[in-house]
């Protein structure tokens, strides 16, 4: 796999696993949405250019990811843009935007007073982006088909 791969966060599933038909890949990832998990995963609607979309808002720690989705079935490949939206800061800072393989931990932390009365900081929270994407990609990936990071869909 060369570096634009590696940059992309594209990934190939192993060879012994024959690719299975678009509609069973389409299925698997809808199957995905759970009252369990941190995201929703739907069908792409008018204008988003993709099949499939998973959202995530964690207002806890500012963050808003999506990953758009569009299955190639000729190319048993599924391409995948991801979005991010940040609003971390307090006052008036406008939020930042990504696009692209970037994963992420954003933690909370909080002071408080230990044993002895001194403060010290602790993580009272923390969401990793690929508590989505990971599952996203393992089902394309199980599926036979290639998982292939773009930049616009």
């Amino acid at each position: 796999m060369g570096f634009l791969n590696k940059w992309t966060g594209t990934k190939v599933p192993d060879r012994c696993v024959p690719p299975k038909p678009v509609a069973e890949v389409h299925a698997a990832l809808l199957a995905l949405n759970s009252p369990d998990v941190p995201y929703s995963v739907r069908e792409g609607q008018r204008g988003e250019k993709a099949d499939v979309v998973a959202e995530c808002h964690i207002g806890r720690v500012g963050v808003r990811l999506k990953t758009s989705m569009r299955l190639v079935p000729e190319k048993h490949e599924v391409r995948v843009l991801h979005e991010r939206w940040e609003n971390r800061s307090a006052g008036d800072a406008s939020g930042q935007y990504g696009r692209g393989h970037a994963p992420a931990v954003y933690p909370q932390r909080e002071t408080v007073t230990g044993p002895g009365g001194r403060k010290q900081r602790v993580e009272v929270f923390r969401f990793d982006t690929r508590e989505m994407t990971d599952p996203l990609e393992d089902t394309v990936l199980r599926a036979g088909w290639t998982w292939r990071g773009v930049f616009r869909l």
